[in-house]
């Protein structure tokens, strides 16, 4: 197996945020090349605990040797972090953490290795999925789903304005052949984008493939039940570190946070409070934290990382 080589993004930002200790209770929901792991892992003590998830059993093969140094305090989890409630209480039973992080989206392994079929720039299955163990892949999703369909993901998830000509070309190619490679796929997008477009921006393909991609892992409904488990999780105190690379995660996010910390609802006329409303979080970074420009001249697929934090509130 190849080595699983990732530049972890915001790794000192996000670590430092979470305020580690060294007897407490952390859990890495998106394991990947364990680079903020590691970083979890060297603060703690003897007492201490990191409880690593990924659903890539590359990225887990990887923590083992990655991880070593510590695995004392380590537990590496296969699981899809929308357990995560479920994957503390096999844990570590009814006890709360001391801190959670989300580094979203897809590791520069499963962009960089061409089989796993994420990339545009690599002619190979049309797979896209995290969990290999998983039946639904972008095979199936473009040549099964129905024309509306495809158009409102690559629109929605793509912010793609050419995405109802993509998908009536990706229905049309599909009633000749079955598309199964992601060469294919760029060819009807290529097809799809007038030349103009073509010749500015990004791959004409990246907007499509990220659509695909979120789709065929269930990317934002995953992440939005796993970080409302994450509060419930969470210690008073505790604290909760997310990075995002996509607007709609961080939307996400961001809501998400706004919604923990509002306190009382009553209309302004009321002369006292009766809601009983308290806020759950304090929000930490009062705006993202964005990657430094020495962190994108190593790292440009860091550009578009934010990281937010918010500490629960509580005794």
């Amino acid at each position: 197996m190849a080595l699983f080589h990732h530049v972890t993004v915001l790794q000192t930002e996000a670590v430092n945020g979470l305020a580690v200790r060294a007897d407490g209770v952390y859990v890495d929901c998106t394991l990947g090349g364990a680079g903020h792991s590691s970083r979890i892992a060297e603060q703690l003590g003897e007492s201490g605990l990191l409880i690593a998830i990924d659903q890539d059993d590359a990225a887990l093969t990887n923590a083992r040797q990655r991880l070593h140094p510590y695995i004392d305090r380590v537990r590496l989890v296969k699981s899809n972090f929308s357990q995560l409630q479920q994957v503390v209480q096999e844990q570590i039973g009814d006890r709360q953490v001391d801190g959670i992080l989300y580094d979203l989206g897809v590791s520069s392994p499963q962009l960089d290795e061409a089989e796993r079929g994420f990339s545009y720039n690599h002619d190979a299955p049309l797979d896209m999925r995290m969990d290999r163990s998983q039946p639904f892949s972008a095979m199936e999703l473009v040549n099964e789903w129905p024309e509306e369909k495809i158009a409102n993901i690559i629109f929605a998830y793509g912010e793609e304005k050419f995405a109802r000509r993509i998908a009536k070309l990706t229905v049309e190619a599909r009633k000749m052949t079955k598309i199964v490679t992601t060469g294919q796929m760029v060819e009807i997008i290529k097809q799809a984008i007038p030349a103009a477009a073509r010749r500015t921006g990004p791959h004409p393909a990246k907007r499509t493939f990220q659509a695909l991609r979120i789709a065929v892992n269930d990317e934002l409904e995953v992440f939005k039940q796993s970080l409302e488990q994450a509060l419930t999780v969470l210690k008073p105190g505790g604290r909760v570190a997310v990075i995002t690379f996509h607007s709609l995660e961080d939307r996400i996010c961001k809501q998400t946070f706004a919604k923990w910390a509002q306190g009382c609802i009553c209309p302004p006329s009321f002369p006292q409070c009766v809601c009983g409303q308290v806020p759950k979080i304090q929000i930490i970074t009062k705006k993202p934290v964005e990657p430094s420009e020495n962190e994108l001249e190593m790292n440009p697929r860091a550009r578009s990382a934010k990281l937010r934090i918010a500490e629960k509130r509580g005794k």
